[in-house]
């Protein structure tokens, strides 16, 4: 049996609210308002394709044995180098073995799927055990535009091979089927920045509408299934309508249709089947049929069913943990200049010299690609970074360090400072000591948290990330930084708490006002859950069903809520929902 042997993602911390980008930028293109809600998941500054596909491929590797990996394939539209594997970028970061075959799979958004369906033939072929497939984007958009709103940054990895006793397959492979059409819907020349984007309804009509349907039933005719008989549909499609459309003509069941997470974190280019199928792995049942199909001058649609180990990976962060750890950002000039859409003033002190010597990266690649220092053979005390005497005052061998990886290793903060003084795309620069777990300390700096998220003692984990961009010669410096761990320290945090309050929360029945109503009730609020449960754009009569969910889903962890089913587009609807709160708290 051979499929899907682990799986892994990661999504950005920082989320930017849509209706930010609305209220900055909205005077300009007053149409943006339609499809300004929730949130899009916004790398940080010195985050880019290679830095989340080294998080999501670690993510996916947690449990797993890296030496039995013998290829790596990145799949993404946005690699930071043309004319150097960047794959193999993220398996130095990784730590793997050096005779693996690594390859980069770009210039279409199918390119996820398509290295899927390359890494399951050569597995199935005989020529490899276990190959690791990681697909990223960090798509570009000029300011103001419809897809700066819709797309998202993220990645999603997923291990295939041969399943054995120690290493079971968690979702079996059945099948794939692939179209190749040259259907332009968009392109970016290999000299331009941006993508040059055709009318939205050539797109809908003749691409989204017509490709994915084909692909999908051509998969099923090969296998001689119909959509009835598949439990979880996934294909990507930003433009909502279109993606409920595409169901109604395949025939699948809104139930059957894997949410396209457009309000949580957008669409994130080449990576966002294998970000979706992560999904919608993480809450497959046993025996359950998953299709997911991408989409991009043609089509790639492949099959898997859910095994009965489906459930026995160890604890990871996956996409429902990402989506779950984001942070609010309402910051929308800071997004801008973390994409490097506006000229800011940097000062003198940014005009030190950042060319990377090809030589010493190469000799010290272990240490700076993959945090890899030394331990003593003889006392057994580790260092970073390696050297050729031992630390530990009692021991002091000489030429008895191993390599010693300390990338996954449990640390904390020793100490810590922010630098207003020191160059930095978002000040203060913080940077401090950081001491992992049973010896080795470095000092490293701290990103994906502000100043005050700071504590000594406060755990940190080791993330890859960008350490500078030279922009004259087009190279992308890497490094190792330390993200505090908040969630992990919470003893010494006071949660903000609401008991004795209610709060209203309006459009409860789904998306982020569900996540809003379900937090304030756990933090002791009573909550009215308001929603209408008709379309989006208030039509239709709508639907008690959306918020009597969520009422049940509060009282059942014990909180207290009660759902209102008025229209919040009138001042008589506005009243009601008012009134329903006076009236039951």
């Amino acid at each position: 049996m051979i499929g899907i042997l682990s799986y892994g993602g990661y999504i950005p911390r920082w989320r930017l609210s849509r209706m930010s980008i609305f209220q900055s930028v909205g005077w300009l293109a007053p149409a943006l308002m339609m499809v300004a809600q929730g949130e899009r998941a916004m790398c940080n500054w010195d985050e880019d394709s290679v830095t989340m596909a080294v998080a999501a491929s670690r993510d996916c590797l947690v449990g797993a044995d890296k030496g039995a990996v013998e290829g790596l394939y990145l799949a993404s539209t946005t690699l930071p180098f043309a004319d150097r594997l960047n794959a193999s970028i993220v398996a130095t970061a990784l730590n793997l073995r050096p005779d693996i075959l690594t390859a980069d799979f770009t210039s279409g958004l199918k390119a996820g799927t398509s290295a899927l369906v390359t890494a399951l033939e050569a597995v199935r072929g005989g020529e490899k055990r276990h190959v690791l497939v990681t697909a990223s984007d960090k798509r570009e958009t000029r300011a103001a535009s419809f897809y700066e709103m819709w797309y998202g940054d993220g990645a999603a990895a997923v291990l295939v091979g041969a399943g054995t006793e120690n290493c079971p397959v968690l979702a079996e492979f059945k099948g794939a089927y692939s179209l190749s059409y040259d259907f332009v819907d968009h392109y970016r020349g290999a000299r331009k920045r941006f993508n040059y984007t055709w009318e939205e309804r050539w797109m809908r009509e003749e691409g989204y509408a017509k490709i994915i349907p084909q692909a999908i039933n051509g998969l099923l005719d090969q296998l001689g299934l119909s959509i009835q008989d598949v439990d979880r549909v996934i294909y990507p499609c930003f433009i909502k309508r279109q993606h409920s459309d595409i169901a109604r003509s395949l025939g699948a069941g809104a139930e059957q249709v894997v949410d396209n997470l457009h309000e949580v974190c957008g669409e994130t280019g080449a990576a966002h089947p294998l970000v979706m199928l992560v999904r919608a792995l993480e809450e497959a049942e046993p025996g359950q049929r998953i299709v997911v199909a991408g989409f991009g001058q043609g089509s790639d649609a492949l099959c898997f069913e859910a095994t009965e180990h489906v459930r026995d990976l160890p604890a990871r962060r996956g996409i429902a943990g990402s989506l779950a750890q984001g942070r609010a950002v309402d910051n929308y000039v800071k997004y801008l200049k973390f994409r490097d859409l506006i000229l800011t003033e940097a000062g003198i002190r940014a005009e030190a010299p950042d060319q990377t010597a090809m030589t010493a990266l190469w000799r010290n690649r272990e240490m700076i690609l993959g945090l890899v220092g030394g331990r003593c053979t003889a006392c057994g005390t580790p260092q970073f970074p390696k050297m050729d005497i031992c630390v530990n005052p009692a021991c002091g061998a000489l030429h008895t360090q191993e390599d010693y990886e300390f990338a996954d290793r449990p640390a904390t903060i020793k100490s810590f400072t922010g630098d207003m003084l020191a160059v930095s795309v978002n000040p203060p620069a913080i940077y401090g000591l950081i001491q992992f777990e049973g010896g080795g300390r470095f000092m490293a700096d701290f990103t994906d948290c502000e100043m005050d998220d700071l504590k000594v003692g406060m755990p940190v984990r080791m993330e890859f990330r960008i350490h500078h961009v030279d922009e004259a010669r087009g190279f992308t410096g890497y490094c190792w930084k330390a993200v505090p761990q908040p969630e992990e320290h919470k003893e010494e945090r006071d949660e903000i708490r609401f008991d004795g309050q209610v709060a209203i929360v309006t459009g409860a029945g789904s998306g982020l006002g569900r996540v809003y109503a379900l937090e304030l009730a756990r933090r002791g609020a009573r909550v009215v859950v308001n929603d209408l449960g008709g379309a989006r754009d208030g039509a239709g009569s709508g639907s008690a069903r959306p918020a009597d969910a969520v009422v049940r889903e509060i009282e059942e962890a014990g909180g207290e809520a009660v759902a209102n089913y008025d229209s919040v587009a009138t001042p008589e609807g506005g009243a009601r929902i008012v009134q329903t709160a006076v009236e039951r708290f």
